[in-house]
């Protein structure tokens, strides 16, 4: 699935404050090896306010390039007042800032000062989460270091952000660039030599990046390439250069507008604050305005990119994908690739699958409708592919718990009312609780707001209930339910399919997962029957498939934790299962095909016996139906605490254990007669319901 966000409306990001300015700076010549002391007044650089310190005011700083360190004085400050988590449903900010800002903040930082390229960091409002990592942006060829301007609220939530800026009549040599990079990380792995180093590389940014984590394989880098330059030589301008030469000064008015359309897309960079819920035609309207207002400002990349300067930029772009291409062998880095298969400046898809197979630990995600300027385009919001590809960690060492960042409420409304409208449109889904009297509810009061709370259930085909659950549950209770999923959703080849299972909250299914769940409070959603019940075979709908053995009871008294048994139907009103495994094993190539990916699958349960040791993972065949309507009835909960001496006992855990499973099936059937009686089940009423009184989610269905 596509890693996208796009919501929110026009909010203006000042660059200029007289009380607050818009980034701290300290800047280090690469023409001279002594640092430059600044006094600890403000200053102006290129026409922004900027903070220095004076040389004794740097305890923590030697004479390092451009590194921004706090005094000891600030940095407990920022310390005391930090967060240490964020809450769900928060605010990422995306779609506040639009390219416009990006415009406006360049048009102070082109201004020639005569300074070296530096760093400067955008400010926040509240420092980062406690621990958060440093994250590097290098830019592109704009070399304004502005690039990441429509993420910055959400990044700096959870990292020190800090950006390359390389003034426009700058000329230092990349060799120059690579150790101004190379210090700063060396400076910032040497004073926290257990956090990752993030470096963010644009395009050239991205040969930038490349470059260094080549030079310095020991220190602990997650490199995040966008578009990379390193396909420069196979550029769509390469046969535009000799032109570009010729031009007389008079007509480079114009290589903006060809540059504009060559490295990004205006209707993508136009649709950045357009809520995607709108109707068409109102859409489309603000879209055209958004578009008419931008066009007048792609004639200040004459400004950003100058003659001479673009020139010296292309040269030393082709400099820069030379040595990293001939150093992708040394690179020990973590890589996360964003490929536009759109760019027309150079061949992203197809260079994202070369560095794919040429680097140790890569990873790919396409965006199929955007262009070379993929950061200022609609469609994208870092943040979310970061945590999507599971690649934000705080530490050497990924934790699914300490690490984990909740979805904002940007994610949320953009996944479940964007990614899967269609899927929760055709569902139609209806919740129902049950109360501790027994009475049964429309919706989730029954549900303990206070864990840890052990969700079980069964698993419907394809775990087709699986995303309105924890949707619904973001939406009412504004509680996070963290899903126990199998290893190879997670990690294995075709796991960019389940990106959001992972910006969910998804867990690998293990005991220690499971443990930690419980042990931090959580709201913890399993399926016993596992990947048997969400696989199973023609004539097993609603049959479950547990293990013997009483693998949660236990677990979950020890925590005193609260269980609540669901059921979910809905999948025959949804699928219609044509092929299951028997069908599939008895077609030769396919079986070929199926036995294949199953050998090189991450294996679960080979100690069980029975149904649940054979988890045979493969996609049935299937064929939509005209949509009936998904529900869901979770029992009245089953409280563990001051039981566990008594659960401790198998006997008395394995009768509690039937007990849960005989109330999912007693639920199923309930929600099987019921489902009967309800005038809205079919996906036509609901339609013509809707239009005429109510959103989705108040749709009628039967008393319960």
């Amino acid at each position: 699935m596509a890693s996208v966000i796009g919501f929110g409306g026009p909010h203006f990001f000042p660059l200029i404050s007289e009380s607050k300015p818009p980034f701290r700076v300290q800047v280090r010549s690469l023409r001279n090896q002594d640092a430059s002391v600044l006094s600890s007044d403000s200053v102006v650089v290129n026409g922004a306010s900027v903070v220095g310190e004076s040389e004794g005011s740097r305890p923590l700083m030697d004479q390092g390039n451009g590194s921004l360190r706090h005094k000891v004085k600030e940095k407990q400050k920022i310390q005391d007042g930090v967060l240490e988590s964020l809450e769900p449903l928060w605010d990422d900010g995306y779609g506040t800032v639009t390219v416009k800002d990006y415009f406006d903040a360049n048009e102070e930082m082109i201004k020639p000062d005569g300074g070296p390229p530096r760093w400067f960091s955008p400010l926040a409002s509240n420092p980062p989460l406690k621990d958060s990592p440093l994250l590097l942006f290098l830019p592109g060829l704009d070399g304004t270091g502005w690039g990441l301007i429509l993420h910055h609220k959400a990044l700096q939530k959870v990292f020190e952000v800090r950006c390359l800026h390389i003034p426009v009549n700058d000329r230092t040599p990349f060799e120059g660039l690579v150790k101004l990079v190379e210090e700063t990380i060396r400076l910032e792995h040497a004073s926290s030599p257990n956090k990752p180093i993030y470096l963010v590389g644009d395009s050239f940014g991205g040969c930038l990046s490349l470059s260094v984590a080549a030079r310095n394989p020991t220190i602990d880098l997650v490199l995040v390439l966008v578009n990379p330059a390193t396909s420069f030589d196979r550029s769509q301008l390469q046969p535009l250069l000799p032109l570009l030469e010729a031009m007389p000064e008079e007509l480079h008015i114009t290589v903006p507008y060809l540059l504009s359309f060559v490295m990004g897309d205006p209707l993508k960079m136009a649709m950045v604050n357009i809520n995607s819920t709108l109707p068409p035609s109102l859409k489309l309207m603000q879209v055209s305005q958004n578009l008419t207002a931008l066009l007048p400002y792609l004639s200040s990349l004459a400004d950003i990119i100058p003659k001479e300067t673009l020139m010296w930029k292309l040269k030393l772009l082709k400099t820069a994908a030379g040595y990293a291409n001939s150093h992708l062998h040394a690179i020990k880095a973590e890589v996360l690739v964003l490929a536009s298969d759109k760019d027309n400046m150079v061949p992203s898809r197809d260079e994202a699958e070369r560095l794919r197979s040429s680097l140790q630990n890569c990873t790919v995600r396409h965006f199929p409708d955007n262009g070379h300027t993929l950061l200022l385009e609609d469609g994208v919001n870092l943040l979310t592919v970061i945590k999507r590809t599971f690649k934000y960690r705080r530490s050497r060492k990924r934790d699914s718990f300490t690490d984990f960042l909740p979805p904002s409420m940007a994610e949320l409304n953009y996944t479940f009312d964007e990614e899967l409208r269609l899927l929760r449109f055709a569902a139609g889904s209806v919740l129902f609780s049950t109360m501790d009297d027994g009475t049964v509810v429309r919706g989730l009061a029954g549900v303990p707001n206070e864990g840890p709370v052990l969700i079980v259930g069964y698993h419907n085909l394809l775990g087709l209930e699986m995303f309105s659950l924890v949707g619904e549950f973001l939406r009412e209770k504004k509680i996070m339910v963290r899903g126990l999923a199998h290893p190879e959703l997670m990690f294995g080849k075709s796991s960019s399919n389940f990106d959001n299972l992972r910006l969910f909250g998804a867990l690998p299914v293990t005991p220690r997962n499971l443990f930690k769940s419980l042990s931090s409070k959580s709201h913890v959603l399993l399926y016993p029957g596992g990947a048997r019940e969400a696989l199973h075979y023609k004539g097993e709908k609603y049959k479950l498939f547990w293990p013997e053995e009483p693998e949660f009871v236990r677990m979950a008294a020890r925590f005193g934790a609260t269980i609540v048994p669901f059921a979910a139907v809905g999948e025959d009103d949804l699928l219609e299962l044509v092929l299951d495994y028997n069908d599939i094993k008895s077609i030769p190539v396919v079986a070929d095909i199926v036995n294949g990916a199953q050998n090189d699958a991450i294996k679960l349960r080979e100690d069980k016996s029975g149904e649940v040791g054979n988890q045979g993972l493969f996609f049935p065949g299937v064929l939509p139906k005209v949509p009936g309507r998904y529900y869901y009835l979770f029992g009245k909960p089953i409280e563990t605490k001051g039981r566990e001496e008594i659960l401790k006992d198998k006997d008395n855990a394995n009768k509690l254990y039937l007990e849960i499973q005989s109330k999912i099936e007693q639920s199923l059937a309930y929600l099987l007669e019921k489902r009967e009686k309800d005038p809205y089940r079919n996906v036509i009423d609901r339609t013509v319901y809707r239009a005429l009184h109510s959103p989705l989610n108040t749709v009628p269905t039967f008393e319960p």
